[in-house]
């Protein structure tokens, strides 16, 4: 059996040098040896990286939350879709799809959750750990749903999706190609393309000498497709950056690989073994949303976005299981980890875009409305830390 970079190495052979977005493509959604194919290990803790969800269940429950607000922004409809883009393992879809049943049933009973994942031994992964969700028909697979009145209104969601797509990379030297010589991938250059041109003139910069800067043409077609609702929302949690940004000199040249949680900027060191992700450019995908006909809202930061859904209650999502004062401190810290600015709270950004519904109803979104209300983040924290030494 041969290996990923043998595979690369023929394709190169066959066809001459590939686009780096080829390259990325077959590094990670290779169906066979493909890093997110081959086997679901490196999720969580114990792999090369981790999300949200694996934090602790509170991210889906207060999301789950969220949804629920959404949908009563849409009128309450007898029947809503949520689509996941790239759910992984699916941990979000069984923590918002639990904490629905228990705590919004009528949200529950319009809802049908729809998985949108390519990876055959993710989807089998699904499948177990959804699989009472999947034998009462409330979850599916995409690709499996029966034809329905497009009227239906849709939730699009996706969390650390888009900085998993392939990019294309640009330098002054024009666009990457690679090849292979004596074993070795080599980085060669072309003539850029108009397209890829025009979306650094739009979105984004032109590098510099000694400058390299990524060109998410297949986020922006993604987004399109996720975009092209009757009406809904489309809701984009991840690490990245508004062009302004780059103006200002940063976010040039993100693109990295990740194995057992260690970054390098090597991508080719271990094909189909190391994650390859690049920073989101959110005003590129924002202005696609709205080429759809979607509103996007002002970017967010998760801190933000979460300590906006959770500061009405306090966050008892997180804490109402726990009964030991141990148990109290711990989900703490898993709280902070997810909304602090040393935890994931400030590098993570949610973009939140919508269609056919009232301006004033979106901006209302307990998620966008942080700071509106009477309670802060100090406040919160503090109670919680008395009550682990009561």
């Amino acid at each position: 059996m041969s290996t990923l970079r043998q595979k690369i190495e023929q394709e190169i052979r066959e066809h001459g040098p590939i686009p780096f977005s080829r390259y990325m493509e077959i590094c990670l959604y290779d169906p066979e040896l493909g890093y997110y194919s081959r086997n679901a290990g490196q999720f969580g803790k114990a792999g090369d990286f981790y999300t949200s969800s694996d934090v602790h269940a509170v991210f889906g429950r207060l999301l789950a939350r969220q949804f629920e607000e959404m949908w009563r922004a849409l009128g309450s409809p007898a029947q809503i879709t949520l689509k996941e883009l790239g759910p992984g393992r699916g941990l979000f879809a069984q923590d918002v799809l639990d904490w629905s049943e228990k705590k919004f049933p009528d949200f529950f009973g319009a809802l049908r959750y729809v998985l949108d994942e390519r990876s055959p031994a993710l989807r089998e992964r699904m499948e177990i750990a959804l699989s009472r969700h999947f034998e009462s028909g409330k979850a599916l697979l995409s690709g499996e749903e029966v034809s329905e009145d497009v009227s239906t209104p849709t939730i699009v969601f996706a969390n650390e999706f888009f900085d998993a797509l392939p990019v294309e990379i640009l330098s002054s030297n024009g666009a990457m190609r690679i090849d292979a010589r004596h074993d070795h991938f080599v980085e060669t250059w072309t003539q850029a393309s108009p397209e890829e041109l025009e979306f650094l003139d739009r979105y984004s910069i032109h590098p510099g000498p000694g400058e390299r800067v990524e060109v998410p043409l297949q986020a922006q077609t993604h987004m399109s497709g996720a975009a092209h609702l009757e009406r809904g929302f489309v809701v984009v949690i991840d690490y990245g950056y508004a062009r302004d940004e780059q103006l200002a000199g940063r976010h040039r040249g993100t693109l990295k690989a990740i194995r057992q949680h260690s970054v390098s900027a090597n991508p080719y060191e271990a094909p189909g073994e190391q994650d390859i992700t690049a920073d989101v450019n959110f005003t590129a995908l924002a202005a696609s949303a709205e080429q759809q006909g979607m509103r996007p809202q002002k970017l967010v930061t998760q801190s933000q976005f979460l300590l906006g859904i959770g500061e009405a209650n306090e966050f008892a999502d997180a804490f109402e299981e726990c009964r030991l004062p141990q148990e109290l401190a711990k989900v703490a810290l898993q709280l902070k980890h997810l909304v602090t600015p040393a935890g994931m709270g400030e590098s993570f950004h949610v973009m939140v875009a919508s269609k056919g519904i009232e301006e004033e109803k979106v901006a209302a979104l307990a998620g966008l409305s942080f700071g509106h209300k009477a309670a802060t983040p100090k406040i919160m924290w503090r109670r919680r830390s008395e009550a682990t030494r009561s």
